[in-house]
């Protein structure tokens, strides 16, 4: 049996190529996946994708599941155990922006409908699929991650920098960015 050829940045770490495998790159339209997806790759910021990975069953125990419903509801005396929990990443300004972004999440919803419809309107639906044949040739940001960060920003959404989204979009779908070597490329 021939070994899978994945994209060099999942190699060597079983829960790397299990997220690799099963679901980065995968177009997502659920919507408390993609709040779930957006709220982890916020965390992300200025760590690895590693670190946040390996928390992610302790932020969801202590997010309640990112169930936004009750999120919205989160107060001081709730945001004080955060900080805390030695599960997640106990930085203030992250633990806020969970609260803030249910909350602008839930508006999203209420205007568009869904989530999922107003951020995969940025791509008419359609996941955009690129030809890189090495993950240098990958950027960190694009125009479209520019745009959606610049109007995430704008409905009151924090952690939601270019290179942020540009993760996103990549670990919901939107863009598929399994380099040409990689078996998930044709998919």
């Amino acid at each position: 049996m021939t070994e899978k050829i994945r994209c060099t940045w999942s190699e060597g770490d079983t829960l790397y190529e299990k997220y690799h495998d099963e679901e980065w790159g995968k177009p997502t339209y659920d919507d408390q996946k993609l709040f779930e997806m957006l709220i982890l790759e916020g965390a992300q910021a200025g760590l690895s994708w590693k670190t946040v990975l390996y928390k992610r069953e302790n932020y969801r125990k202590a997010f309640d599941k990112f169930n936004i419903d009750q999120i919205v509801n989160y107060n001081e005396e709730k945001v004080a155990e955060l900080l805390e929990n030695p599960g997640i990443i106990r930085n203030r300004l992250k633990i806020n922006s969970v609260i803030t972004n249910a909350k602008a999440f839930k508006k999203v919803q209420e205007t568009h409908g869904s989530f999922a419809k107003f951020l995969w309107d940025y791509v008419e639906g359609t996941p955009q699929k690129n030809h890189f044949t090495t993950l240098e040739e990958v950027p960190a940001s694009t125009p479209l991650s520019d745009q959606i960060s610049k109007d995430l920003k704008k409905l009151g959404f924090k952690f939601v920098g270019s290179k942020i989204i540009y993760a996103y979009m990549q670990s919901i779908g939107m863009v598929n960015d399994h380099v040409k070597t990689c078996f998930l490329y044709k998919e």
